[in-house]
């Protein structure tokens, strides 16, 4: 007889929830832009929560958001090519930005906590490989249900204040200088 083992029903729903996504398509091709700004007003009123491990098996929390004025958490999959392509750039962005007003987080959507070596050494790889050298967060309960629960497709980056508030969604890939743009105009904003 068949034992179900829940320990794998997030990595299966998570799964299956992003495989619909990664089209390839590029942020411009998203939803207009009122519908990120009513998705963004709507999470803004619940200040983020969450706690995870980094690819060093470090514990990170909701607390790091105080670092800086604002934090870009990008989240990624080691299948997704518009996921891969702009991570070299979101690597430079990171060190060019002093780190009281912006930092980057990535959330690398199907490796889990606690899953085999051979996938997390696989995802190091990748962030080694695309020189996106900013902190990773393996995926967990806690960032599923404290952020990634309305993700639908990879890449999807999150905007921050300091408070753990939602200030703006973006689906889809963007180059460097649209990601500047974005990241000047939140902070000037703040």
């Amino acid at each position: 007889m068949f034992k179900f083992n829940k320990k794998y029903i997030l990595p299966i729903l998570l799964l299956a929830a992003l495989l619909s996504g990664c089209s390839g398509k590029k942020a411009a091709e998203t939803p207009a832009p009122e519908a990120a700004e009513e998705t963004a007003e709507n999470e803004s009123s619940d200040a983020l929560t969450f706690e995870g491990q980094d690819m060093e098996g470090n514990t990170v929390s909701q607390e790091v958001l105080a670092n800086s004025r604002l934090t870009m958490i990008n989240v990624w999959a080691t299948y997704c090519n518009p996921c891969l392509n702009e991570m070299p750039e979101l690597g430079e962005l990171a060190a060019e930005y002093d780190a009281k007003d912006f930092q980057l987080i990535g959330i690398i959507s199907d490796v889990q906590e606690g899953q085999d070596e051979e996938s997390i050494a696989y995802a190091a790889g990748l962030i080694e490989e695309t020189g996106a050298d900013y902190p990773h967060l393996l995926l967990n309960e806690s960032l599923y249900y404290g952020l990634l629960q309305e993700v639908t497709a990879v890449p999807t980056t999150f905007f921050l204040n300091e408070k753990g508030e939602v200030l703006d969604v973006v689906v889809g890939a963007m180059d460097k200088s649209r990601w500047e743009e974005k990241i000047d105009g939140l902070l000037e904003e703040m």
